[in-house]
């Protein structure tokens, strides 16, 4: 039997998701016929909706009515707008046992001899500063496979991932205080990063990241081969200083041999981009019963992108293992309310053009979905941005929005692996970790095969359930992290993605 043409998600519902597109007049329920024509993955009006009063998704508030809304009518940004309403944190009250499987599963890592477990094996440049980047990729480039001619300067190093260089647009022309530490604290987790075998960092000689004040602050001495520029003798010299780096660390990196390691060595960044109205029903929940999946097996899982879990919050601290955790995400976001504010902008900015071209209406409806991501297991810990992640299970980590300058922080944190739901259509990567990308429907999925590794449009087709899509994933995850490589990393995605969070003016 066809799946029915609109989709409910809960009872107390006053809409419904279309979806395909729906026509004017068609019978979407017992006694409510559209109105209009109702575009895919967008809302449809259940019941009769007064000005002023809320409407729901998901049993939650996803905005309120700015003008009276009739049964059958389209529910989009013409009639649905924030508004404020109180929300219960209720800290701990849906804390449950989260009992670990008795035979936890596997997958073929890389013990490095500190005993942590890498996914990839990459040798890194960091850059200290904008002014050094161009140096950077000039070395990585050395090493770079040729599209063209085959020719494959790492193939007598079949066990190194590759060369990759991570450039950013800052490191000078900043303030030393949360600015400068923000990017050191980076920086800092990418040069400790398992991924890396090996890690050199270029700087110019000049900057306010000083390559000495960021080896002294994150206690890098002996993690890493520094080079300023400046004191080498200009671009050539370094260059070649930074080749011969490399081709020294080669022979040793290609050493590693993957073993079978327990799921619990997995760090999974949880992320989302170019979402639609789809992604609250299909990849972000699959994902989260992945994720529940990941945390029973002993691993972690990092929620982030603060801005989008906003309005939702009061879900998660119901599940905070503390009520100092669930304090620390509610002072999350008040500060960025007060950010937003200062800066002249507001939170429901998001969601973006084309979010809302997909059926997003609000930052509540946006962050609702959002949010199914991380399951339903407990909230053991809040971290600031690109902090390391030092907790097993469900934590929450500070960060924009924005997708790469998420993910980024992510990674510094420690993730050894991303997953990355869309429903428009994300290209993206993520070195050295690596990505897998969930499509939320099918006509995408098709459309951009080449750059998708999973088709979550099945569960809105009535072939698999959301737990069914979950556990297609978790079985991705672990042959992903036992070296199979994903989409993105056909394209070599992952090195342009590098973006730490810029805070503060430029000078």
């Amino acid at each position: 039997m066809a799946p029915a043409q609109v989709i409910r998600l809960h009872p107390d519902d006053s809409v419904l998701i279309a979806r395909a597109s729906l026509p004017p007049g068609l019978a979407v329920t017992d006694g409510v016929t559209t109105v209009d024509r109702i575009p895919a993955g967008h809302k449809v009006a259940i019941k009769p909706i007064a000005q002023g009063e809320p409407i729901k998704r998901y049993g939650q508030i996803i905005g309120f009515a700015t003008q009276p809304i009739a049964p059958g009518q389209h529910v989009h940004t013409q009639n649905c707008g924030m508004g404020d309403f109180s929300k219960d944190y209720a800290y701990g009250v849906d804390v449950k046992p989260v009992p670990n499987f008795d035979l936890p599963a596997t997958f073929d890592g890389i013990r490095r001899p500190d005993g942590r477990v890498a996914t990839r094996n990459y040798i890194g440049i960091l850059t200290s500063v904008n002014c050094s980047a161009h140096v950077a990729g000039l070395v990585a480039d050395v090493f770079k496979k040729n599209p063209f001619t085959g020719e494959n300067p790492l193939a007598d190093f079949p066990n190194v991932d590759g060369v990759v260089a991570l450039t950013h647009k800052t490191g000078c022309g900043m303030t030393q205080d949360e600015p400068l530490a923000l990017l050191r604290r980076t920086l800092g987790g990418y040069a400790r990063h398992v991924n890396f075998s090996n890690v050199i960092v270029l700087g110019l000689g000049c900057e306010v990241n000083q390559i000495g004040g960021l080896m002294q602050e994150q206690r890098l001495a002996g993690r890493l081969r520094a080079m300023d520029i400046q004191e080498v003798g200009g671009t050539r010299k370094t260059v070649e200083a930074g080749v011969a780096f490399v081709k020294e660390a080669l022979a040793d990196a290609n050493k590693v041999k993957r073993e079978a390691v327990p799921a619990s060595e997995l760090t999974v960044a949880l992320q989302c981009g170019g979402s639609d109205g789809y992604s609250g029903v299909s990849a972000n929940p699959a994902l989260g019963a992945a994720s529940d999946l990941l945390v029973r097996h002993g691993g972690t899982v990092i929620l982030s992108e603060t801005p989008e879990t906003y309005g939702a919050e009061h879900l998660l601290t119901r599940r905070a293992v503390s009520r100092e955790v669930g304090e620390k995400l509610v002072g999350l976001m008040r500060w960025w309310e007060e950010y937003t504010s200062r800066e002249g902008a507001e939170m429901n900015a998001n969601p973006s053009p084309g979010n809302k071209a997909g059926g997003l209406t609000t930052i509540l409806e946006k962050s609702l979905g959002a949010m199914a991501k991380a399951g339903s297991t407990n909230l053991v810990d809040v971290l600031r941005y690109a902090e390391p992640v030092t907790k097993k299970g469900f934590v929450f980590m500070d960060t924009p929005g924005y997708d790469p300058v998420a993910a980024t922080g992510q990674v510094a944190g420690g993730a050894n692996l991303v997953c990355f739901t869309t429903g428009r259509g994300s290209v993206f990567g993520c070195k050295p970790a690596p990505s897998i990308k969930l499509a939320t429907n099918t006509p995408m999925y098709k459309r951009m095969e080449d750059d998708m590794d999973v088709n979550c449009g099945t569960i809105l087709e009535g072939e698999e359930s959301v737990q069914e899509c979950g556990q297609r994933i978790f079985d991705l995850i672990l042959k992903t992290a036992s070296g199979q490589p994903t989409k993105s990393e056909s394209f070599d995605f992952g090195g342009a993605e590098f973006a730490p969070w810029v805070l503060g003016a430029t000078m």
